[in-house]
């Protein structure tokens, strides 16, 4: 499938699943070779297949990503609203997720308009005291190059929603 030819479809799957669930899950591997997922609610997709997220608080995620770059990320739209109506419909109204493939750079100072859009994505919920403990201080990010994709797929419910001519 052809990351670049998808490429909004992709993003606006993955914003709607981050959206609904409040995080995407990147997968890791660590150092024993076991899996790690650890889920972050700030992951940002670029226009050129790229993306990136503050590295804030996931120590091994930081960890596996230094030792072993290569990730995957997953974001699935959880909204019961999305799911009733898809139900209800016998076809999903858009897709219901997508994996990310992809390697993670090492860890640098976040640009103030990355700064910006996460101010952006938590100002909602400034005034609680939970938010102000979690989502303040946001100074470092990791660039995310992605080299592939996989959607969610229930093929009874969703024939063809994706362009699936091969890369």
């Amino acid at each position: 499938m052809n990351l670049k030819e998808n490429w909004q479809k992709i993003k606006k799957t993955l914003e709607s699943g981050q959206a609904s669930t409040i995080y995407c899950s990147i997968a890791t591997v660590n150092p024993d070779g076991t899996p790690h997922i650890t889920p972050v609610g700030t992951v940002f997709l670029r226009e050129d297949q790229t993306g990136y997220f503050f590295d804030h608080y996931a120590e091994a995620l930081g960890q596996n990503i230094d030792q072993n770059p290569n990730v995957c990320i997953m974001a699935v739209n959880a909204g019961k609203l999305y799911w009733l109506r898809s139900l209800f419909k016998g076809r999903f109204v858009s897709p219901p997720g997508v994996r990310l493939y992809g390697q993670v750079g090492p860890m640098r100072k976040a640009s103030a308009e990355e700064i910006s859009k996460i101010e952006s994505r938590v100002k909602p919920t400034k005034w609680l005291k939970g938010a102000r403990m979690l989502w303040t201080d946001f100074t470092h990010v990791r660039d995310i190059e992605f080299s592939g994709y996989k959607p969610i797929t229930y093929p009874m419910m969703m024939d063809g929603m994706w362009n699936e001519r091969a890369r």
